[in-house]
């Protein structure tokens, strides 16, 4: 009988390693939930967020996280700006505007990071074939996000400029109708409308990719005083998505079901997008690096004022993360 009661207990603690990869991780059952407000995306770089909220990782930290959904990053970023959010999900094109225009914010980890989820799907019978194709044609882009950033830097990688193309300016969710109605002959985009509209033109369609030009980051983004008033909050908003970084690793279909569910989309699309994306909560240089060279893109292209180049460094707050993994932390300050 002893025996057997040892075995009980043996397998209940290898579940509860499962649950709590971590040792700050677990249920807080006695203390009353903090509410906050994240700010996140419909969109697959927002996974980790998506997970922790379905498995009650947030609610295992005391946190009632309170969703304020979004169609994509720029718009969540927003959100937190705007005294609506706590926490944001975003790219690093609209943290780089943000810093620019003097926003005091912090990046406090990437949750993601992709060099093929940006890409250009355009018409065949538009004549596209081929990136060197798309001079003098119209343009769909996002501006002041990674698909505004992008399309410059493979219309640069093929000897073009934005003057030899015909930019238009549109939303993410109006892209698709936009190419179908051929209001546009091609989109600078990212998943999930990239996948999507490429199903849609079928054959009539072509993706161009470059994987050399460019890595995305997404990142959890908050105000600096948030950030500093309230530092318990921000390691306990970590460990829950570092539980759910461990999740998806070990569960990616479960975690893929999570995510259509959320999204309200197919489980083949998500499943068709999933390996173009690196889940993981860390900060590494490749952030620094990227807003910089963002930020020489945007003085050079007069979609921001000339000026000196930020510190980025004092925009990106380590410690939180630091303090709970230390060897996600890859950044030489």
């Amino acid at each position: 009988m002893r025996n057997t009661a040892l075995v009980l207990l043996f397998i209940a603690a290898l579940a509860g390693c499962e649950q709590s990869p971590d040792p700050g991780a677990g249920r807080r059952s006695s203390e009353p939930l903090r509410k906050i407000t994240v700010a996140y995306t419909y969109q697959p770089q927002s996974t980790l967020v998506h997970v922790a909220v379905a498995n009650g990782y947030f609610a295992d930290e005391a946190l009632d996280a309170q969703p304020l959904m979004h169609t994509y990053g720029k718009a969540a970023l927003q959100s937190v700006l705007d005294n609506k959010a706590d926490f944001g999900t975003v790219a690093e094109t609209p943290v780089m505007f943000s810093v620019l225009k003097g926003e005091k914010i912090f990046v406090i980890a990437n949750i993601e990071s992709s060099n093929a989820n940006n890409a250009i799907v355009a018409r065949r019978d538009a004549g596209i074939a081929a990136a060197g194709d798309l001079k003098g044609k119209r343009i769909g882009f996002t501006p002041g996000t990674t698909s505004d950033f992008f399309l410059d830097s493979l219309l640069t990688a093929n000897g073009l400029t934005r003057k030899d193309v015909e930019p238009v300016a549109l939303k993410p969710e109006e892209m698709q109708a936009a190419v179908m109605a051929k209001q546009v002959d091609a989109v600078s985009t990212w998943n999930y409308p990239l996948t999507q509209i490429g199903q849609q033109l079928g054959s009539n369609g072509t993706v161009l990719y470059d994987r050399q030009i460019y890595t995305e980051t997404f990142n959890i983004a908050a105000k600096q005083d948030f950030v500093r008033s309230n530092p318990d909050t921000v390691r306990r908003f970590l460990r829950a998505l570092i539980r759910a970084e461990t999740f998806v690793a070990k569960h990616p279909e479960r975690a893929q079901a999570i995510v259509a569910a959320a999204a309200k989309l197919d489980e083949g699309l998500v499943r068709d997008v999933w390996d173009a994306f690196n889940y993981k909560v860390v900060l590494d240089q490749v952030l620094l690096l990227t807003l910089e060279d963002e930020t020489r893109w945007a003085m050079k292209n007069k979609l921001a004022a000339e000026s000196p180049m930020p510190d980025y460094a004092s925009y990106i707050h380590v410690d939180s993360l630091k303090s709970i993994k230390p060897q996600a932390v890859m950044m030489n300050r």
